[in-house]
């Protein structure tokens, strides 16, 4: 299979799985900006909107959005045991998680706050959704060490999503059981080695931009 991504966008968490996995996959980098895939091609061509990530499987069909691309890779490699078997509580928990990170987190906070295109207004909507949305991961973290009762595909996608407060203007210290909960995973070998490669592509399409400017 190959993951079309973007450095350090929230396709770092299927990265982080496929890691996590031990999966013989292919990475497939993407220029958000300029919707070009690096070979060139239009990247719209793969995905009609525009974003990572993209997944193609052994297949050949192309499957978007991380709460199903998450659970399917998971499914895909029972051994790693990052996701639990469908019909099953635990199962139906991880994809509460995902809903959660996926609406509450991606989407209602961190993606207007990192658009530098967003008015005062939209950053200060989504600023006052922060308090209640991590006070309810601090008062789980407060008493748990996972999303669940073990490292799934949830915590990989929410790892890369706090990864972004430091970019945000939040600080995660603010809520210390989230604070010692994102500092855990980040030091999880998969997640350190995928934060580490991809922070070097982004600092490397930073300098091509910035120098082809």
């Amino acid at each position: 299979m190959d993951l079309y991504f973007s450095p350090m966008a929230c396709s770092l968490a299927t990265r982080i799985t496929l890691y996590e996995a031990n999966a013989d996959a292919g990475f497939i980098q993407v220029n958000t900006k300029k919707k070009r895939v690096a070979d060139g091609t239009d990247f719209y061509q793969v995905s009609p909107l525009g974003q990572v990530p993209v997944l193609r499987t052994n297949d050949g069909w192309l499957l978007t959005e991380n709460t199903a691309i998450l659970p399917y890779v998971a499914d895909q490699f029972p051994h790693a045991h990052l996701i639990a078997p469908a019909g099953t509580v635990e199962r139906a928990k991880v994809q509460q998680w995902l809903g959660f990170i996926s609406t509450e987190l991606h989407k209602a906070v961190f993606v207007p706050l990192l658009d530098p295109a967003a008015s005062e207004e939209v950053l200060n909507y989504s600023r006052r959704r922060v308090p209640l949305r991590l006070g309810v991961l601090d008062t789980h973290f407060a008493a748990n060490a996972f999303l669940v009762d073990r490292f799934t595909v949830a915590d990989a996608y929410l790892a890369t999503v706090l990864n972004w407060a430091q970019y945000s203007g939040l600080s995660l210290a603010e809520w210390p059981a989230v604070d010692a909960y994102f500092r855990r995973m980040a030091q999880r070998p998969a997640v350190a080695k995928a934060f580490a490669e991809e922070m070097a592509l982004y600092l490397e399409e930073q300098a091509r931009e910035k120098a082809a400017a």
